[in-house]
């Protein structure tokens, strides 16, 4: 006992001492100052790791310190970051504090250094820092090789849109090194002799691969690079959902977002953890995982989802009850029973969940794409329903989905099944139209109708039955079968009335039939005619009510324009309908449609009752009339343009623009507006408000002035183009006068000359014969007599040269026959010779009458009209010795001479024959017994320009009583009378 005492004494002195001790210290805080601080380098992260101690606390003691770190890059001076760090310390305890840097570490030295402070609540009075520890250095730079160029950091792992730092050791001390992101040169700060910074802002993510980022000296080739990883950013998994299809398996969905896969980074990967369970696994897919759920029953489930990659974490949690997250699977085994016409029977099969749990299930019918029935039906393992009022031959489709019954989550996939109901007869009558027209005086009728619908065709129509019944003839038909899918027929008719009937028919039956009646007699075309304006919605179409016993109207129309084929449409309207809009896609604006209303009797008889014609939209002319100008005057001149169809254009025509240049100065007529054309020229403006006046004259012109001129139509929209003018040029004020005095004249002498033509052949015998025979040429010898009235005519039968002498000229004299034609009072001639013609009688004594020729070639000057000159001459021979010349051949002998030597100068002396007639002085001997007195010459005969031929040229010798042309000889025994 007394040791006892004596041991708990002991005890309570030492704890009093240590709690003394205790005291002490916590009341004067110590200085405690780190110690043992390390400093190391990670480059893979470019984090600086910085270990320490605090050996100054006493034995067991624990603090709550706080310790300021301050870091310097390069050199002491220059601190980058300053950070204070708290914790709780324990003697000897080793403490750990990182710091990542921007700036790869291999591209600078960095300086470490930091002091403490106690920062604990028992420590009543404010603490102080202690000293600072000594600066630790941290180079990088010294583990670098003795490449000339490094670019740092390595391999980096960034994601999208971060900030990076990029930087360069040169060890060449250069100053014209360029970096390149991407092949895109990229500019930084130097910080110091060696190494500079590049500062890559909101980097996005370009391949898997990585990156591209290098450096280059310009000159040297010296090359450096690195490749910068940048991943999508990891995303929340989004739609994160848990079902199950049998209550066994729990099936978990999301939707992961972007890959963050690189080749230096997987995929992000996900973990499914359950926290009542405390379980979890490892997702195997990106999207999807399967949870297998508890045996004992467990019916609430907390999952979470943690989705992460190098860089960052994402997660996302759920909490359900089991029973109310079945999604029940897709049923099976869809098949329809007992189709018909109208009615079908489904069936189908379902997977059980749990012990027979009951399955709500939703049957739908669909047809063309829409659903026309929906049904729900419970059952638990086999379906069946019956589906009525289908239409015959129809393609239907059948789909069943079904559901948990106890707690509706989500309906199971649908399963379809397409099926045809069975052909029926067509349920409606063909819509029958008709087209009367006149074929060579008979009337044909074009038949038309239109297809079925399918809902009332039933089926496939194979055929139309046609049935024409002649209402005059009810015994006589005939029944035409048209196959499918024709729509129209031609049928020739006479004057008789006719009944037709049209019926479809497919496999089981004929359609009801279409009744039209048709006479052969002409319709009346003689009906009102009107307008209808066109809208969005088609033509509004209205006509005036039909009293009697009309059963209907008929609107009918052509789809296109009219000067293509037409495509005949038409639309049955009810007897109490006056009024419908007529719409199609085929109307096109600035198209001219017309419409035609008929009225249905009950005999089923059409007649027309009203025409209609509008447009869609009016458009503005396109183009303008051909206009043709006539009457053109001084003063004014005609336009037409008569050819100019109004029903073709883009609009109803309202009238025509005629536009008028003047010449400068000139101003507009009264009756003309004054307008500016788009070229800003000032033009002329006559409207003319009735379309079917296609003539104008323009009046009140200038004399010998151009004038332009275009004739433009304008609808309700606009005018026609304002494109091509026509000059036109006024006549001074006379010149329609010396129009219609010369044109006479021309015309005049266009007749004159044609019948000359025509006249030619007798115009010449007349006036010109070939041969200048008076006896042929009553005109010559008509002038001849006038001339002078002692002429007489000689007439070849009754000439006969009795002999010809041959006379010489005098010496020195020439005569030229040929080139100079001179008049015989321009050649001096001192005795000009003749050709005398003597007398073949032997007692021929006496003066007879001379024939003188006024012709060149023989030399003859006559010195008057009235009497022949003989003049003397120096003859070689004297003429007794040449005898008389009565033979033809002599005298043609004798004449061919002559003609020879005429062609030229004869010298003088040369002999030549003269020609004498028996009408001349008689001659006896030579020439010195002339008579020096000779007697007055008788009556003399004249010819003009005859020509004496060579006898070589002359086709044949005359025959006898022939009478012969100018350039003839006379035969022997022929006289003159």
């Amino acid at each position: 006992m007394a040791v006892f005492a004596v041991f708990q004494t002991t005890f309570l002195l030492a704890l009093l001492s240590l709690r003394t001790y205790e005291s002490e210290v916590l009341s004067e805080p110590l200085p405690l100052t780190p110690e043992s601080l390390k400093v190391s380098v990670n480059s893979t992260c470019q984090c600086l790791h910085l270990q320490w101690t605090v050996h100054s606390l006493a034995y067991h003691q624990e603090l709550k310190m706080v310790f300021q770190i301050q870091i310097s890059r390069f050199k002491t001076s220059n601190i980058i970051w300053v950070e204070n760090y708290s914790t709780t310390v324990k003697r000897n305890q080793v403490l750990h504090w990182s710091w990542e840097s921007e700036l790869p570490l291999e591209c600078a030295a960095h300086f470490i250094r930091m002091r403490s402070m106690v920062d604990d609540a028992r420590i009543p009075k404010p603490g102080f820092w202690s000293n600072w520890s000594s600066w630790e250095e941290a180079d990088a730079q010294n583990m670098l090789g003795h490449d000339p160029l490094f670019v740092f950091p390595k391999d980096k792992l960034v994601e999208e849109g971060s900030n990076v730092t990029i930087c360069y050791v040169s060890r060449i001390h250069q100053d014209n090194i360029s970096c390149y992101l991407e092949g895109v040169q990229i500019y930084g700060e130097q910080l110091d002799r060696s190494v500079s910074a590049f500062e890559l802002k909101n980097v996005s993510f370009i391949r898997e691969k990585g990156t591209n980022v290098f450096c280059k000296v310009d000159q040297g080739g010296v090359l450096g690079g690195i490749v910068l990883f940048v991943s999508k950013v990891l995303e929340e998994p989004k739609d994160f959902s848990c079902e199950t299809q049998d209550l066994k398996t729990l099936t978990c969905t999301w939707d992961p977002g972007s890959d963050t896969g690189l080749t230096k980074q997987p995929s992000q990967s996900y973990t499914l953890f359950e926290s009542f369970s405390g379980k979890k696994t490892l997702c195997k897919h990106r999207n999807w995982c399967d949870w297998q759920v508890a045996q004992d029953s467990q019916e609430t489930y907390n999952f979470t989802l943690l989705a992460e990659n190098y860089l960052r974490k994402r997660s996302v949690s759920i909490l359900f009850n089991l029973t109310q997250r079945v999604h029940p699977m897709t049923p099976y085994n869809l098949l329809p029973k007992n189709v018909g016409a109208t009615k079908a029977t489904m069936t189908w099969k379902v997977h059980s969940i749990g012990n027979n749990s009951t399955l709500l299930c939703q049957l739908e019918l669909l047809a063309e794409g829409k659903v026309i029935q929906q049904s729900n039906v419970s059952i638990k393992v086999n379906g069946e329903y019956l589906l009525s009022e289908l239409e015959p031959d129809t393609e239907y489709v059948a789909r069943v989905r079904c559901a948990y019954t106890n707690h509706f989550w989500k309906w199971s996939e649908l399963i379809s099944q397409k099926f045809n109901t069975a052909e029926a007869a067509p349920s409606e009558a063909p819509d029958v139209w008709r087209n009367l027209k006149m074929v060579s005086g008979h009337p044909t009728v074009s038949l038309f109708w239109k297809p079925l619908s399918k809902v009332h065709a039933n089926g496939k129509i194979l055929f139309y039955n046609v049935i024409v019944e002649n209402l005059d003839k009810p015994s006589r038909f005939e029944v035409l079968s048209i196959p499918a899918p024709a729509s129209s027929t031609e049928l020739t008719l006479d004057q008789c009335s006719y009944q037709i009937h049209v019926t479809a028919h497919n496999s089981v039956g004929p359609s009801p039939a279409s009744v039209i009646v048709v006479s052969g007699d002409p319709e009346n075309e003689e009906v009102e005619k009107g307008r209808v304006n066109g809208t969005e919605d088609g033509f509004s179409v209205s006509w005036k009510p039909q009293s009697g016993d009309a059963t209907g109207y008929v609107v009918e129309w052509c789809d296109g324009p009219q000067d293509l084929p037409c495509v005949l449409q038409w639309k049955n309207l009810g007897p109490n309908t006056t009024s419908t809009v007529i719409s199609s896609g085929d109307f096109r604006p600035g198209v001219r449609y017309n419409f035609r209303i008929y009225g249905i009797s009950t005999k089923r008889m059409a007649h027309l009752l009203e025409k209609k014609a509008g447009y869609l939209e009016e458009l503005a002319p396109s183009d303008n009339p051909q206009v043709v100008m006539s009457k053109l005057t001084s003063h004014s001149f005609t336009l037409s343009w008569k050819d100019y169809s109004t029903e073709s254009q883009p609009g109803f025509i309202q009238g025509y623009h005629v536009y008028l240049k003047p010449k400068a100065g000139e101003q507009c007529h009264p009756a003309f507006e004054k307008t500016v054309l788009p070229e800003d020229s000032v033009c002329c403006k006559y409207t003319i408000d009735n379309p079917e006046q296609k003539t104008f004259v323009v009046e009140n012109l200038q004399p010998e002035s151009v004038y332009e001129f275009i004739v433009t139509p304008y609808t309700s929209v606009g005018e026609g183009p304002l494109d091509a003018f026509t000059k036109v040029t006024t006549p001074d004020e006379y010149s329609h006068t010396l129009i219609h005095i010369i044109l006479p004249m021309i015309f005049c002498i266009l007749i004159v000359m044609i019948i000359c033509y025509l006249k030619s052949q007798w115009l010449k015998e007349k006036c010109y014969p070939d041969s200048p025979n008076p006896y042929k040429s009553s005109v010559l010898s008509l002038i001849k007599s006038k001339e002078n009235p002692h002429l007489t005519i000689m007439y070849v039968n009754d000439c006969v040269p009795d002999a010809i002498e041959v006379i010489n000229k005098p010496e020195g004299s020439k005569i030229q026959f040929l080139g100079t034609r001179k008049s015989p009072t321009e050649t001096e001639f001192t005795k000009p010779a003749c050709l005398y013609l003597l007398p073949t009688e032997k007692n021929y004594s006496g003066p007879g009458p001379c024939i003188c020729f006024e012709n060149f070639t023989y030399n003859q000057a006559a010195s008057d009209f009235a009497s022949c000159g003989h003049f003397p001459v120096t003859p070689q021979a004297p003429p007794h010795q040449l005898g008389p010349l009565t033979s033809p051949e002599n005298l043609l002998k004798a004449l061919e001479q002559n003609y020879m030597n005429s062609l030229g100068e004869i010298p003088a002396g040369e002999a030549n024959l003269n020609y004498v007639s028996q009408l001349a002085s008689p001659t006896s001997g030579d020439k010195d017994s002339l008579p020096t007195n000779p007697p007055e010459p008788a009556l003399c005969s004249e010819y003009k320009m005859q020509t004496a031929i060579p006898l070589g040229l002359a086709s044949a010798p005359p025959s006898e009583n022939s009478s012969l042309s100018s350039t003839t000889l006379l035969g022997q025994g022929e006289h003159c009378r």
